[in-house]
């Protein structure tokens, strides 16, 4: 008796993990989709220790970011490309620099530090809100460091 092969059976010979998953998977994966995004706050604000943790990556030894540093954090359905930046007083005048092709903004805020460091971040949030390449992005600002005492409330901050 002979049998009819229908479209959805296939003989693989030369590579058969391709076929198999072709035939159980409905081929490979779809891409995920990539965004670009710049992650600023002051010196000690949490940027690096943030990015670590969306990473799966060990919080011991972190140390602060000279310069920049560059982190795919990936999720289910797209990847992050952060672009985390500096944030020592002589390197905050080169953020501009960095900012070209973003896609998004995370401003990270130590909610816990003194009058005078929340006003110099006020001011650089202020400042990159108002950039040209920055002020039609989405903005998301982390008030970080919740969990200690001197901690202020996102009312106050």
């Amino acid at each position: 008796q002979k049998r009819k092969l229908t479209s959805s059976f296939c003989f693989c010979f030369a590579l058969p993990w391709q076929c198999f998953r072709a035939l159980c998977c409905k081929g490979p994966p779809p891409p995920r989709p990539e965004y670009d995004l710049v992650c600023i706050g002051l010196s000690g604000s949490g940027k690096t220790s943030l990015l670590s943790q969306l990473c799966s990556e060990s919080a011991e030894n972190i140390v602060s970011t000279t310069g920049f540093s560059i982190k795919a954090v990936p999720f289910q359905n797209a990847i992050l490309n952060v672009k985390e930046l500096g944030g020592a007083d002589n390197i905050r005048k080169y953020w501009s620099r960095y900012y070209q092709g973003s896609q998004g903004v995370i401003f990270v805020l130590d909610s816990a530090s003194s009058e005078d460091d929340l006003e110099t971040a006020r001011n650089e949030l202020h400042s990159a809100l108002q950039h040209p390449q920055l002020c039609t992005l989405p903005f998301l600002i982390l008030a970080n460091h919740q969990d200690k005492p001197a901690a202020r409330s996102v009312q106050e901050v």
